[in-house]
C-alpha cells in the first residue's frame, strides 16, 4: 500500500513538474488587427466593395419585382404564349440575380477572393510577429483568445497582444 502511494505522489509531482516548464500566453489578434491601420483601410475597402455588389444585386431584385408586378397586372390581357414568354424572362431575370449574388458572395467567391487578397497578407504579418516574439520569449504555445478559443479567465499579464504590436511597428 505503501508503495502504490508513494508511486502516485510521485506520479502527481512529475506531472505538475513538467507542466510548470511549459511556457504560454495569450494574445487578443482581433485587438492587434484593430490596431493596424492597413488592416482598417482593407477592411474599409472590403466594405465599400461588398456594398456596391449589395446594391447591384438590389437593383436586379427591384427589376424582377418590378417585372413582375407589371405581369401581374397584365396577366389577365396576355394569351397564354405570351405569359409564358414573360414568365420565363422573370424566372431567367430572378435567376440571373440570384446566381450574381452567388458568384459575389457565395463560398470562395469574389468577396472571398477580395479578403484573401486584402487581408491574408495582413494576417500573415501578424502570425510572423506573434512567431517571432515567442521564439525570442521562449513561449511554447501561443493561445488566440479572439479566434474561438475560448478563454474561461486569462491573467491579464499572460496577454501579450502589445508585444506583438511592439514587433509590428505599431504604438498606442
Amino acid at each position: 500500500m505503501k508503495k502504490l502511494l508513494f508511486g502516485i505522489v510521485f506520479l502527481l509531482a512529475a506531472t505538475s513538474g513538467v507542466r510548470a516548464q511549459q511556457h504560454y500566453c495569450i494574445i487578443d489578434s482581433k485587438y492587434i488587427l484593430e490596431k493596424m491601420s492597413d488592416y482598417k483601410d482593407a477592411q474599409g475597402k472590403l466594405d465599400n466593395i461588398s456594398k456596391a455588389w449589395q446594391e447591384e444585386i438590389d437593383n436586379k431584385m427591384t427589376e424582377v419585382d418590378k417585372m413582375y408586378k407589371g405581369y401581374q397586372a397584365e396577366k389577365p390581357m396576355l394569351s397564354d404564349d405570351m405569359r409564358k414568354k414573360r414568365e420565363d424572362e422573370i424566372v431567367a431575370k430572378e435567376k440571373s440575380a440570384k446566381d450574381l449574388q452567388k458568384q459575389r458572395f457565395g463560398y470562395e467567391g469574389d468577396l472571398f477572393k477580395k479578403r484573401q487578397e486584402f487581408i491574408k497578407p495582413i494576417q500573415d504579418r501578424v502570425f510572423n510577429a506573434v512567431q517571432k516574439m515567442a521564439s525570442s520569449k521562449g513561449y511554447d504555445i501561443v493561445f488566440d483568445k479572439a479566434g474561438g478559443v475560448t478563454v474561461f479567465y486569462a491573467d491579464p499579464k499572460l496577454d501579450h497582444s502589445e508585444d506583438v504590436l511592439k514587433i509590428l511597428g505599431i504604438n498606442k
